[in-house]
């Protein structure tokens, strides 16, 4: 049972360094084929599926700018152009976007974000084109800018509740990270949102197609994956079930969703999202 509303936790207390800090670019991961929601996404990318009365993208870039990011790669494939006709260039979402598209072949997601990286800079967040994701992203920028780390995982303490666990995390580091062969020591699972250097992805070429979560186990094995406890669970449109738990109870019902502001707005259905 979906929650009333989502509560603003301990953890979403910034310090004063994660205040001021300012965010890089995000690379938005929308490419992909979404066959689990066909025959809907066979005409109309994931990304693009209403709920809450306006297309998903809609409420993903607000809680981006919200969230303190001015900077957006749109990563797309599969009918992407009709994302590019929708976001524009992002100023009417006060973000300014940009498009890296896989061309006639899909990358894979670590293969869209090789591509991309000239967009990117040397270091990046990532955030999945079917995700809503209601944490503070400047508190996991300074986890990550104190880690030295190559790259940072968020993980939520999952217990196979909304989706097969598949992280092992302990002491800030995630210890284990297998999508494929989870096993009864994984309770966390891979949240959505990440923070990567350039530099993770000098094993592979630009015309690579891969997946990220390569390029995670790579980090894992080299000790170089930190990691972050998000306390506030996620949303996903990645599946019927999560696409209508979305469109009847996330936009309809959840309230004093968290804003690095100290703001709590209300969302609504409409357009603009915010009452």
């Amino acid at each position: 049972m979906l929650p009333s509303k989502l509560q603003s936790s301990a953890s979403l207390k910034m310090s004063e360094s994660a205040k001021s800090r300012s965010l890089p670019s995000l690379a938005l991961l929308a490419g992909g084929l979404a066959t689990r929601l066909r025959p809907v996404t066979a005409t109309i990318p994931k990304s693009m599926l209403r709920v809450g009365g306006e297309p998903f993208v809609a409420h993903q870039l607000r809680l981006l700018r919200d969230q303190g990011i001015r900077q957006v790669v749109l990563c797309v494939g599969h009918l992407g152009e009709q994302l590019r006709d929708f976001v524009g260039d992002g100023s009417a979402y006060g973000l300014a976007v940009q498009y890296s598209f896989d061309g006639p072949v899909l990358k894979g997601t670590g293969g869209a974000i090789k591509q991309a990286l000239p967009l990117l800079g040397d270091h990046f967040l990532i955030m999945y084109g079917d995700s809503y994701l209601p944490t503070s992203f400047a508190l996991v920028y300074e986890r990550f800018a104190e880690s030295g780390a190559e790259g940072l995982m968020t993980v939520f303490h999952n217990g196979n509740r909304w989706d097969k666990s598949n992280v092992e995390f302990g002491e800030g580091r995630i210890v284990r990270y297998d999508k494929s062969h989870p096993d009864a020591s994984m309770e966390y699972i891979d949240y959505g949102l990440g923070i990567l250097r350039a530099e993770a992805f000098d094993s592979w070429e630009s015309e690579d197609t891969f997946d990220l979560a390569r390029v995670y186990e790579s980090l894992v094995a080299r000790g170089q994956l930190a990691g972050y406890e998000v306390k506030e669970r996620f949303f996903e449109i990645g599946s019927h079930e999560g696409l209508a738990e979305a469109d009847t109870s996330l936009f309809h019902q959840v309230k004093n969703l968290y804003s690095p502001t100290g703001s709590h707005p209300e969302l609504t259905d409409e357009p603009g999202g915010h009452s």
